[in-house]
């Protein structure tokens, strides 16, 4: 604990946001470039180093908060390194996506605000690559084994990576033309530019871990002949079946999944596209979900210019502060959060039918109406109590010429044959069934992340990828020097 005093002395300060006018018009991150080390020293030595450390608990990749934030304080940024990627292979990742469980966590927590262990994590991942600290570490000698990660999203690289590292020969299946799951079609360049993923896959390359884009394990590659090739396979697809919204109408054109949407706008920054076919230029866009998929709509929808932008969540709007009998410390609590699309939202005043930042709380979609050529031009809303159930008397209907379903992912999709090539039994929910060792019922085939856990924080398809990479380890060899971080039955903690 570098100063007693810290927290007592000095205010919380967080990574400056560039202005609104600024930002929406590119597809840059959202923050000042070059803001956050000059604060961030300061900031961690509000950490207290807490004798029992809460933010280790509400962290399910055991993270060694206190002490990398004792490092930093002293400027001592390759130990600070070392000690982040001990338990995180991606910290620039979560550091950047997360929504920071570990800072409810927080001790300082239960009567001020947190310390910025997100800020801290993201500038110590920077400052590694930025000095060097963060180099390829192939394996000394190659065991011999193959294994096949079957996606490329935070669960399947954690896996390879660390799979490599232990020096067995891994080949990553991903069904998209480019590496990277849902970080790369999924989450907008405004929240995580796509370099930071970039330089993690070349890093991955370099220790040895094999790519094959453009293969969908179950159409292009059977699945039989995929474990006649390697002798473990993990399956790390996501829970990428969307929920859908049964309602009069949802057949107009217009409307469509936001997984349909994300994917477009991330091809044209990438330069695969001029503009998006979904473009919400001019339109009037209407998203229905209140999480953060919905929020990447939103500052998505800003960004191509619409002409409104409205976001139903049918919840009420949370309190300011934690509610200490429904969701005590250190549970992570539902409160009012802005996020930099919701800023951006409310600062440009995108949704006239809003209070504020673009959200319509406690709203329920009754019908959509169209126009004589079969496309959406409006959208039916009625408010909800907090059982869900409609207020008489207050229907309205609010000008809609595009709709984004941001409802969230019930399981993996079936559609492209892998659940069924594999003979994976499934979980009543959908997901794919598992033991307590992360295996299915088919020998030698492991399944983790989102596919098997359901839908979850990225901290978790990290852990979930670390601890199915320990249990391919054993599988193989009998035993295993690789960290597992979680069970496949661990939960975040609630009351």
């Amino acid at each position: 604990m570098a100063d007693p005093k810290g927290f007592m002395t000095t205010p919380r300060e967080d990574w400056p946001r560039r202005p609104v006018e600024e930002r929406v018009r590119d597809w840059d991150e959202v923050y000042v470039p070059g803001a956050l080390l000059p604060v961030i020293s300061k900031q961690a030595d509000r950490c207290m180093d807490c004798g029992i450390p809460f933010c280790h608990e509400a962290c399910p990749l055991g993270n060694l908060i206190p002490e990398w934030n004792d490092l930093v304080s002293r400027e001592d940024w390759r130990a600070a390194a070392d000690r982040l990627h001990a338990t995180n292979n991606f910290p620039e990742f979560t550091g950047r996506l997360c929504p920071a469980p570990c800072e409810a966590g927080c001790v300082l927590a239960i009567n001020q605000p947190a310390v910025t262990i997100k800020n801290v994590e993201c500038a110590i991942a920077d400052r590694a690559w930025a000095q060097g600290f963060a180099p390829p570490r192939p394996p000394d000698r190659l065991s011999g084994r193959t294994v096949a990660v079957i996606g490329s999203g935070p669960t399947g690289l954690a896996a390879a990576q660390q799979l490599t590292r232990a020096g067995h020969t891994v080949a990553v299946y991903e069904k998209d033309d480019r590496i990277g799951g849902l970080m790369r079609y999924g989450i907008p360049a405004f929240k995580m530019e796509k370099h930071h993923l970039e330089r993690r896959i070349e890093q991955m390359r370099a220790e040895g871990t094999k790519f094959r884009t453009s293969t969908a394990v179950g159409r292009d590659v059977g699945a039989a002949e995929l474990r006649t090739r390697h002798d473990a396979v993990v399956i790390a697809t996501g829970a990428t079946a969307w929920r859908e919204l049964d309602v009069p109408g949802r057949e107009l054109a217009g409307i469509h999944q936001a997984m349909e949407y994300l994917p477009l706008a991330n091809r044209v920054c990438e330069g695969d596209l001029e503009t998006s076919p979904l473009s919400a230029a001019g339109k009037h866009v209407v998203i229905v979900g209140g999480g953060d998929t919905g929020a990447d709509c939103l500052g998505t929808a800003v960004r191509e210019g619409a002409a409104s932008v409205t976001q139903l969540d049918i919840y009420g709007r949370p309190g300011d502060e934690r509610d200490e009998d429904a969701e005590p410390w250190p549970t992570y609590p539902k409160i009012y959060r802005l996020s930099a699309a919701h800023e951006e939202a409310r600062d440009l005043r995108t949704a006239p039918a809003a209070d504020a930042d673009a959200r319509l709380f406690a709203a329920s979609t009754l019908r959509f109406t169209g126009d004589a050529n079969g496309r959406v031009r409006a959208l039916h809303l009625t408010e909800v109590d907090a059982a869900r159930r409609p207020l008489p008397g207050t229907g309205r209907a609010i000008p809609a010429d595009l709709v984004l379903l941001a409802l969230g992912f019930s399981g993996p999709d079936r559609e492209d044959g892998l659940i069924d090539g594999f003979g994976l039994a499934l979980e009543p929910r959908g997901t794919i069934a598992r033991d307590s060792g992360f295996a299915t019922n088919v020998p030698g085939v492991f399944a983790a992340g989102d596919a098997a856990r359901g839908q979850s924080l990225i901290v978790w398809a990290i852990a979930e990828g670390r601890a199915v990479a320990a249990a391919v380890d054993r599988h193989l060899t009998g035993s295993s020097q690789l960290p597992a971080p979680i069970s496949p039955y661990d939960r975040p903690m609630t009351v």
